[in-house]
């Protein structure tokens, strides 16, 4: 059970992760968004409940999906949809949520060329973490929106995990369809 200081304490770093990513973090993290267009005018969010929560198993979960993280990726969602007058409840939501927190090499630097000499320019490889979020017709389970956030991986260990998260849901939420 989440204590009253937890929530303070995780609402605290969602406003502040959101105060951080309003000063310039969003412009940096690249969001993708596919929306539903037949289907989001029909639907009315004005409630919603959990999907699911990420699975305790696999590579990820001692590092990116642990219930922490997960906390806070929830924390964080649940406050950027009351923020547009989608309320969470317990049962008859209008809208289902689901989330993700996933982890995934790029590889950047192919080629090689001459100037002051010869030079191999890679391939160079780095950790991205994405994040995502989806939003779903409770009625009938058919998806209205998926976005998702890139990140750097490190944005989202340890002590920087808060700020790292709301940082890329409040990039999340400037494609909310609403």
């Amino acid at each position: 059970m989440v204590t009253a200081s937890v929530r303070v304490s995780i609402m605290r770093t969602v406003i502040i992760g959101m105060a951080v990513c309003g000063l310039a973090a969003c412009a940096s993290i690249s969001v993708t968004s596919n929306v539903n267009r037949a289907l989001v005018p029909a639907v009315q969010c004005h409630s919603f409940a959990w999907a699911g929560s990420l699975p305790a198993r696999g590579p990820l979960s001692a590092t990116l999906a642990n219930p922490v993280n997960e906390a806070q990726l929830r924390a964080a969602i649940q406050t950027h949809l009351q923020a547009v007058g989608v309320q969470p409840v317990t049962s008859g939501a209008d809208c289902l949520v689901g989330y993700g927190i996933g982890l995934h090499r790029v590889w950047e630097g192919w080629g090689g060329g001459w100037g002051w000499g010869p030079w191999w320019g890679g391939p160079y490889a780095y950790p991205e973490a994405i994040i995502g979020v989806d939003l779903y017709d409770a009625r009938n389970n058919q998806p209205l929106w998926h976005a998702y956030a890139r990140e750097d991986a490190a944005a989202l260990k340890g002590d920087r995990a808060a700020q790292g998260i709301a940082a890329a849901v409040a990039a999340i939420f400037t494609k909310y369809p609403g």
